[in-house]
């Protein structure tokens, strides 16, 4: 019976064991998700109802960004100076945020017309460094302000 009583004991003990080791393990998992987040806002966008970027932990999301200058215009010439300067304001919000362009881990570009699409790639290939990020490219039915093209970003900082 000694046996018995021990061998259920021990039981008892690894079962506990496993409980307390879950529990912790859920507290770690809670402490992650609950980090505390940092808003990247450039001037000109305090009445908009967007952050530009958003630091989650390690990660940085940000915002769709066209290519307008800092007084909203956007460049002549179309899809391929807007495309530089799409990329230039994500860059932007990027180094705002203390990260690098070779932190970006995803884009989606959004196309106001798809046929576009080899021309912003010519921009895009010389912009973003190696390895490229995972990307979606789409069109849209309209894009603010009548832009041709608007890019989102997600950046992940290295440890």
């Amino acid at each position: 019976m000694n046996i018995g009583k021990s061998t259920r004991s021990l039981a008892r003990a690894i079962c506990s064991l496993a409980i307390i080791t879950g529990f912790v393990t859920c507290l770690t998992s809670l402490t992650c998700v609950a980090e505390e987040r940092r808003v990247i806002k450039f001037p000109g966008t305090e009445g908009l109802p967007f952050s530009d970027g958003v630091i989650a932990g390690n990660t940085l999301y940000v915002a769709g960004q066209e290519g307008t200058d800092d007084k909203g215009k956007l460049p002549e010439g179309g899809i391929g100076p807007e495309t530089q300067a799409a990329l230039a304001n994500v860059e932007k919000v990027v180094k705002a945020a203390g990260f690098e362009l070779k932190d970006i881990v995803s884009v989606t570009v959004y196309l106001s017309d798809i046929h576009e699409f080899p021309d912003m790639n010519k921009v895009y290939k010389t912009i973003m460094p190696d390895p490229k990020p995972a990307r979606a490219t789409i069109q849209a039915a309209a894009l603010v302000n009548g832009a041709h093209i608007e890019v989102s970003a997600i950046a992940v900082k290295r440890k």
